[in-house]
């Protein structure tokens, strides 16, 4: 009975030891920016969580995300399309979020998607930052994010 115990022990460790490191990578932060999206809970576009907004991106890319909603105050601020899917309709279909390439404390994620039949590609750059993995770019066919929000800021 005490093997069988201890055997369950290992057992349920293992699991939650894995879990645990499967939430650590690149492309589970990007997995459950989208899922949060899908559950009406995501950091864009809101102005009650500072907090959330810093759980997925860098300081410097959460600092202007954060500005651009506050400054907008409820109306379309510079990011004037949803920046998961770079449009502002969407009828999304054959979403892959691909495997991290990773170097040091740098990955990149592609996501692929199908919307509206045109075929799309985005890439969020993620480093390490205070011990967690934080999106520091989201790059898009012809623009970044990081970009686009640095560059209002100057104006």
């Amino acid at each position: 009975m005490r093997l069988l115990t201890l055997l369950l022990l290992f057992v349920f460790c293992g699991l939650t030891l894995h879990a645990a490191d499967k939430a650590a990578t690149p492309e589970s932060l990007v997995a459950e920016l989208y899922k949060s999206e899908k559950k009406k809970a995501s950091p864009f576009f809101q102005d009650k969580s500072r907090a959330l907004v810093d759980h997925y991106f860098t300081k410097e890319l959460g600092g202007l995300i954060w500005k651009d909603t506050i400054d907008s105050k409820g109306e379309v601020g510079v990011i004037g399309a949803d920046p998961l899917y770079d449009a502002q309709d969407m009828e999304i279909k054959e979403l892959v979020i691909h495997p991290a390439k990773t170097e040091g404390g740098k990955a990149t994620v592609m996501v692929t998607f199908v919307n509206f039949e045109e075929k799309k590609r985005i890439t969020f750059h993620c480093v390490q930052q205070d011990g967690a993995w934080k999106i520091s770019d989201i790059q898009y066919a012809d623009y970044t994010l990081l970009k686009l929000l640095k560059d209002s800021v100057a104006k």
